[in-house]
């Protein structure tokens, strides 16, 4: 039995060049959780680990249904107060808002075969495995994001307002207005890749 891999199924969800692009992103679903505060602090790290015990429960699920697939990349939303910080240029938002007032929602897609009502029993079965209370935190999230502006940042996530600045340039550019929160998908494990090795799509819709 071939395991369904959602990278290869949707390559251009997956899939960001180096330079700055427009693209057009479909419906998808998702296993997601929110927070706020530092992402190198532990309630965050917590939240994520909260993820994936959850996303394993509803893979085997279907794997005994004869649909095993591929828990894919870990993926995050990041927004924060804008009556507060106002709206400075993509690349100046790290630098201008502090890190304890992002707020977040990380997320795992999920296969479209995978039912809202599934969730309830995979939390009951990752929490009995686990014990992490903020797996009780775990959302069904979907998401359409239409039209986006992209790029593939190579590198720390210190770095990424090199790339974010590109970003802003092709938004500027073309007179974009923003239409949605900043979306980031994770291409490697941070545990296990040098920071200057780091790949991270870095998305950000637009009207």
């Amino acid at each position: 039995m071939e395991k369904l891999n959602l990278s290869k199924l949707y390559k251009s969800y997956y899939h960001a060049k180096t330079k700055p692009e427009i693209v057009d992103m479909g419906p998808a679903q998702y296993l997601s959780i929110r927070g706020k505060g530092d992402p190198n602090g532990e309630d965050y790290s917590n939240r994520v680990v909260a993820l994936y015990p959850v996303a394993y429960a509803i893979k085997f699920k279907y794997k005994e249904k004869g649909c095993d697939f591929v828990v894919p990349k870990l993926e995050g939303l990041w927004w924060f107060d804008e009556k507060k910080f106002g709206l400075p240029d993509l690349g100046e938002a790290p630098k201008a808002v502090p890190r304890s007032e992002w707020e977040y929602r990380m997320l795992i897609r999920m296969p479209d075969f995978v039912a809202k009502e599934d969730l309830g029993r995979a939390k009951e079965t990752a929490l009995a495995k686990k014990g992490n209370p903020l797996i009780q935190d775990v959302e069904f999230f979907e998401m359409t994001e239409g039209k986006c502006v992209e790029i593939l940042h190579i590198g720390s996530y210190a770095s990424e307002p090199e790339s974010l600045a590109k970003l802003n340039e092709l938004i500027q550019e073309k007179a974009f207005g923003k239409n949605g929160h900043h979306h980031e998908i994770y291409l490697n494990d941070p545990r296990k890749t040098t920071p200057e090795k780091l790949k991270t799509i870095l998305r950000e819709p637009v009207k």
